[in-house]
């Protein structure tokens, strides 16, 4: 069992950043199995030592999480079309557990604004886009 979880999968599970059937996985399996608790360990020791990978950095940074900004503006189908596909690959297919969050807090705050604000900052969105991506 202790080989079935990456090391990069352990990180992320130190993280919190995994999705919530994969972190419940590791919890379990960390329950049942003595040696996949010692490499834990390990990587614990060695992320309190400051030995950190590549890999590492990118997840704790969360450099590949678009901006809450984004996550508004791709709620209000103000994005274009590649980004609006990567962030929904990032929510539906990575399980970002931060950006989920940050998108249900968000559609939260949308339900509790009137319709007329919501449509007149879609309509902002729709016909400003057009001016942002013009050459000076």
């Amino acid at each position: 069992m202790a080989t079935s979880f990456s090391d990069q999968q352990l990180q992320g599970y130190l993280d919190e950043s995994l999705p919530g059937e994969v972190m419940a996985a590791i919890e379990n399996a960390l329950r049942a199995d003595a040696t996949l608790r010692e490499r834990l360990v390990r990587l614990v020791a060695l992320r309190e030592a400051g030995v950190h990978g590549l890999g590492e950095i990118w997840r704790r940074h969360r450099i590949s999480c678009p901006a809450r900004e984004e996550l508004g503006s791709y709620l209000l189908g103000a994005i274009e079309d590649d980004r609006a596909d990567y962030i929904r690959f990032h929510l539906d297919t990575v399980g970002c557990r931060a950006c989920e969050a940050n998108l249900a807090d968000l559609l939260q705050q949308q339900r509790e604004q009137p319709a007329e604000v919501l449509a007149r900052r879609r309509k902002y969105f729709q016909t400003s886009a057009g001016y942002l991506d013009r050459p000076r």
